[in-house]
Order: C-alpha cells, then sequence, then structure tokens
C-alpha cells in the first residue's frame, strides 16, 4: 500500500540513487561478518531475527535505473551502438557482485528484462543481435568453466543416470508430477514435500502443486501468471502511448521480471530446464521474495491508476469547455 501511494516520478527522479544502493547491497552481503552463507552461497545480509536476500532488491533498483536512463536517452540508444551500451556497461558490474555470491539465475533473469526494455526501446535489431549474442556465448562460458554448474547441466540432460547425486532433485520433482496425474492426491496430502523433494517450499513449490492440484490445477497457475504478464504489458503500453515513458519501461521490465522468473521456476521444476534456484512469484516461501514481488505488483497497479487519470484529464477538460460554450450560447439575447 504504501508503495503505490508513491507516484512513479519519485522513483524516476530516485533511479541513480537506487542503483548505489544496490551497489552498496552487492558489496556488503560479500563482507565477512555481514553476508550469510548458505549451501554455499553469500546472498543473504543476516539482521538479527530476518534474513535480507540482496539480489531480490537488486532487482527492482537495476530495472528502475534503466528506465530512467532510457527516459533521458532514448534517441541516443535508438541511433548509436554506445548509446545502447550504457547500461549494459554499467550493470556488468552489478553482474560481477552476483556471480561472486554466486546468483547466477538473478543474473539471467535481470539481464533479460533489461534486454527486453531496451529493445522495446527501439534500439537497432542488428546492434541488439550482436549484444545478445555476446551475452548468451559469456553465459555458456560461465557454466561450462565450472564444475558445479555442468554437474546440473548433466544431471537435467539425463537425471536418471545419477538419481542419487547430481539428478536427485529432479528425479524426486517428477515422481511428484506422476503422483499428482490429473487432478492432484489433494491439498496438503504430499508426500514428496515431507521426506523427498529438497527445497519443497521454494525451488520446487511447482512439483508440490502438481502433486497436490495435479495437471488441471497446474495449468491454472500458469494461466494466472500468463494473464499476469499479458495485463501488465498492457498497462506498459497504454503508458508508453500516453507519453509517460518511466512507468512504460519500468512496467515492460517488471512485467519480464514476473515471467521470466516463472518460466524459469516451472521449466526447472519440469525438467525443461537445468536445475536453477528461482522462486516461483508470489508462491515460494521467502520473505525477500514474497516482499519484493508485492513491491512490483504494486508498481504496475500505480502505473495503471496513473493511467486512467491521465486519460481522464483531457476528457475533463474537453467536457468543461463543452460546458462553458453551451453556458455561453444561454447568455446570448433570444431575438
Amino acid at each position: 500500500l504504501l508503495v503505490y501511494q508513491i507516484p512513479l516520478a519519485v522513483w524516476e527522479r530516485s533511479s541513480g540513487a537506487l542503483l548505489i544502493i544496490a551497489y552498496i547491497l552487492l558489496a556488503l552481503v560479500l563482507m565477512p561478518g555481514i553476508g550469510k552463507t548458505v549451501n554455499g552461497s553469500t546472498r543473504w545480509i543476516h539482521l538479527g531475527p530476518i534474513n535480507i536476500q540482496v539480489s531480490e532488491i537488486v532487482k527492482v533498483c537495476a530495472l528502475m535505473y534503466v528506465a530512467g536512463y532510457l527516459v533521458r536517452r532514448v534517441d541516443e540508444v535508438r541511433q548509436t551502438f554506445w548509446g545502447f551500451m550504457k547500461p549494459v556497461v554499467v550493470l556488468s558490474v552489478m553482474v560481477l557482485l552476483l556471480l561472486r555470491q554466486p546468483d547466477f539465475g538473478a543474473v539471467v533473469v535481470i539481464m533479460s528484462a533489461v534486454f527486453t526494455m531496451l529493445f522495446l526501446a527501439g534500439v537497432r535489431l542488428t546492434q541488439f543481435l550482436l549484444v545478445v549474442g555476446g551475452s548468451v556465448g559469456s553465459a555458456y562460458l560461465l557454466v561450462a568453466s565450472s564444475e558445479y554448474r555442468m554437474k546440473r547441466v548433466m544431471g537435467y540432460i539425463d537425471p536418471w543416470a545419477d538419481q542419487y547425486s547430481s539428478g536427485y532433485q529432479l528425479v524426486q520433482s517428477l515422481i511428484a508430477f506422476g503422483r499428482g496425474e490429473w487432478t492432484g492426491v489433494g491439498l496438503g496430502n504430499s508426500i514428496q514435500k515431507l521426506f523427498y523433494l529438497p527445497e519443497a517450499h521454494t525451488d520446487f513449490v511447482f512439483a508440490v502443486l502438481a502433486e497436490e492440484l495435479g495437471l488441471v490445477g497446474n495449468l491454472l497457475v500458469i494461466g494466472l501468471f500468463v494473464m499476469l504478464v499479458v495485463v501488465a504489458f498492457g498497462v506498459g503500453r497504454r503508458a508508453e502511448l500516453l507519453g509517460n515513458l518511466f512507468n512504460a519501461y519500468l512496467v515492460y521490465g517488471l512485467a519480464t521480471l514476473i515471467g521470466l522468473q516463472a518460466l524459469v521456476n516451472v521449466g526447472v521444476a519440469s525438467g525443461l530446464l537445468p536445475t536453477k534456484g528461482l522462486t516461483l512469484p508470489f508462491i515460494s516461501y521467502g520473505g525477500s521474495s514474497l516482499i519484493i514481488m508485492s513491491v512490483v505488483l504494486a508498481l504496475i497497479m500505480r502505473a495503471d491508476m496513473e493511467n486512467q487519470a491521465n486519460s481522464a484529464a483531457p476528457q475533463k477538460k474537453s467536457s468543461g469547455g463543452r460546458k462553458q460554450k453551451v453556458a455561453g450560447a444561454r447568455k446570448e439575447p433570444v431575438l
């Protein structure tokens, strides 16, 4: 509710400061004694009884910075290669800090959302394909250079070949899908989440949904995500037509963030993508993820509210002009 009350123009003016805050948080989480390490990854800042996952905050800050940059430099982005590359270079430092945690999933989601925003801003297609191709190649090298990531990829290709080690999570996830069949075993009746499936409440919560609600329930969840993303892109398009470019680019990025993160989580749980630690928006357990996704939804709703306000303003002005003209006509003497 608090975020919904703040005009998006305030976030636009603060986009540079938010980027600095994101870098500070990424630096703090890597400092000994501040960052908290879980399962070999240092992604959390421990503050008393709560843990803050820095990458969740960084996602929104990065998208706000890029949206603000596009408003200021949209002509440069469309006409020159350097204008297109500036935000990519600035965010490359963020990418390096995220890889130090390591959090490869956050890198993929953030940069995909950023490239979507740049593409919709009108960057030249040849330049876009060149940079995206280079980014995909870099991602491949990162995976190939890490034994841990290669094990995940091999476990994804054939999880049954090593079902008690690298393929264990995916095998148990597929078993959950099989047990759910069409309509599921009933809400709360999952066995996999109790004894067999690791990270059942976060990364593999979609497999638990498949077991408890079946294929029908899973299709309903996927349909709701598709509807949310389509509606959000509609809000962004309307903002662009009204001339609210910051609102438009920000909503495009936020919609991509939600859709891509949901797509990756569903793909991982169903064995269509290599295992990657990304939560399912609004469903997976985790305070940082739930709060940030609520903020994302509030920002989209705020953009929609401002669209409606901007659309109503010209109508009121036009209506007022007509009333004034009619009133003036009545004052003319009748001959």
